[in-house]
């Protein structure tokens, strides 16, 4: 299944891209820690982030994919090539001007992103300089997703997948060599940011090159296909990225708490990122263009057994995810941030934010999953109809629950409002008769949740006699989780076997070249 095979290339990228990432988080958490400093950088790192993920693999990759695709069954590689040469100059002078704009406004709308360092002598002018040093990385970041996005519908997934990597190995090369050069480890890490924008852009540039895909600059022109393809990107600016708004409202919300809030959720949501962004971004971005080839070929039956299959690997891999961060949350967070300017207390405010996010992560995934099947038929319009539900769902719960649980509060509202969108998406999908679970997918839910609940009374038990807490040394410590992790991996996937709930013929299928979508 050419489905199953793109998204193991896409998640085993992914994958290393989040190992290098630990490593980096666990260096600023050891700089930085969880004082006003790493409040500033963490805002300054978001902001840029946040109009990534929702202009550039939001609104940009769901109108972009399905019409490149279009063009490239319809018309040829070259009429395809043209269109993505039109996209890439109108979005290299539109960044540039977007850019320029929020550089000269950002003290004012430091105000909007972050009310709460309003009267912080300290937070607030560190901040709008990291920001302004960050904020570039967007215009370098979109031009990649354009190019990711050509290769992604060619087929070539790997050399996209790979490209995360280099932003966690600039960064950590930025805090360990330039810190002790610049005025402090939060700066180093912002002309990381910035760099690493360049370097990511270089690199796609020349897979594209190598490919033979060769896409210059021509003279900007609104020709109908770019007007269609902004047409389709203004209304998927909220569709595609609601959790990304959902994440910027908590970062808003939290920057109203006391000192550390920002950064508790900063290093939860990271940990969960690792489930998150191996399977949600790798099944996502597989399913996208698999979709848009079978829905534009008429094969409706190929593309509802594609989803269901997306469904059915976010159910296999997140669900034991889910268990295994309410077992073993504190020794996970322990054991990666608790060192230099990270205490016990951070640890243990970040793993109740952790175990918030946790019930929540499935239905991120699935997010990931069933957008696709909206954007693959270009409608945009309706996700934002769900987005602003959602976002206002979560913006009316964090107000409510932070009164109550502080930090944890914000972050178990952005769970729940996603299990919301998860359950709407499905039902206009329904309604149009565009999605139905299938046997298959019932049968093997069933037995996920057996596996899982194995998993979890062996994994609790293990843990009873082996917590990594109760051993000296960070060295220990690690080992011991290690072999949680592996123990529960292991576990879980014989119980997979046991009460097959998935077949071995799915994973055969991984190796074989010749198939058909």
């Amino acid at each position: 299944m050419v489905l199953l095979r793109s998204i193991i290339t896409v998640g085993s990228y992914t994958f290393i891209s989040r190992i290098f990432g630990f490593i980096r988080d666990i260096l600023i958490a050891a700089f930085l820690g969880t004082g006003p400093v790493a409040d500033a950088f963490f805002v300054a790192f978001k902001i840029p982030n946040f109009f990534r993920r929702l202009f550039a693999e939001g609104a940009f990759s769901a109108a972009f994919v399905p019409l490149f695709a279009a063009k490239l069954t319809d018309k040829g590689k070259q009429a395809a090539l043209r269109f993505a040469r039109d996209a890439l100059s109108i979005m290299v002078v539109f960044l540039f001007l977007f850019v320029t704009l929020l550089q000269i406004l950002m003290p004012w709308l430091m105000y909007f992103f972050a009310p709460g360092f309003a009267d912080d002598a300290a937070r607030f002018p560190l901040a709008v300089e990291l920001t302004r040093i960050t904020f570039p990385y967007l215009l370098f970041i979109s031009l990649v997703s354009i190019l990711g996005g050509v290769l992604n519908s060619l087929g070539r997934f790997a050399a996209v997948a790979a490209t995360p990597i280099m932003l966690n190995i600039t960064l950590i090369g930025m805090i360990l060599l330039a810190t002790p050069h610049l005025q402090s480890a939060a700066h180093s890490l912002a002309w990381g940011v910035f760099l690493a924008g360049i370097v990511q852009l270089i690199w796609l540039a020349y897979i594209c090159k190598r490919e033979g895909v060769f896409l210059h600059l021509p003279r900007p022109r609104l020709s109908k296909s770019i007007r269609y393809l902004f047409k389709l990107m203004a209304p998927g600016v909220l569709g595609a990225g609601v959790l990304q708004i959902n994440q910027l409202v908590d970062v808003v919300i939290a920057s109203l708490l006391p000192t550390g809030a920002i950064s508790f959720l900063y290093y939860a949501d990271r940990i969960c990122q690792l489930p998150l962004g191996v399977v949600g971004v790798a099944i996502g971005t597989a399913l996208l263009p698999v979709l848009s080839r079978q829905i534009r070929n008429g094969n409706d039956g190929g593309a509802l057994n594609s989803l269901n299959r997306g469904i059915e690997f976010a159910l296999l891999l997140t669900i034991p995810a889910v268990a295994a961060l309410f077992i073993i949350s504190q020794p996970i967070v322990s054991v990666l941030f608790e060192r230099g300017a990270f205490g016990p207390f951070a640890t243990l405010a970040t793993t109740q934010a952790l175990m918030a996010y946790a019930t929540g992560l499935p239905a991120f995934v699935l997010i990931k999953v069933l957008a696709p099947s909206f954007f693959a038929r270009q409608d945009t319009a309706t996700p934002v109809k769900i987005a602003l539900v959602c976002v206002f769902i979560n913006l009316v719960l964090n107000i409510v629950l932070m009164q109550f649980l502080s930090h944890v509060g914000i972050a178990l509202a952005t769970s729940i409002s996603a299990w919301v969108n998860v359950f709407l998406l499905v039902i206009c999908l329904r309604a149009r008769r565009q999605f139905a679970v299938d046997k298959k997918l019932k049968k093997r839910f069933l037995r996920i949740l057996l596996s899982m609940l194995g998993m979890l009374f062996a994994l609790w038990s293990i843990s009873e006699f082996f917590n990594p807490l109760e051993f000296n040394g960070q060295g220990a410590r690690a080992g011991i989780l290690a072999i949680l992790i592996f123990s529960g991996v292991f576990i879980y996937f014989l119980f997979v076997i046991l009460f097959k709930a998935v077949e071995m013929k799915d994973i055969k299928t991984l190796f074989k070249s010749n198939s058909a979508d």
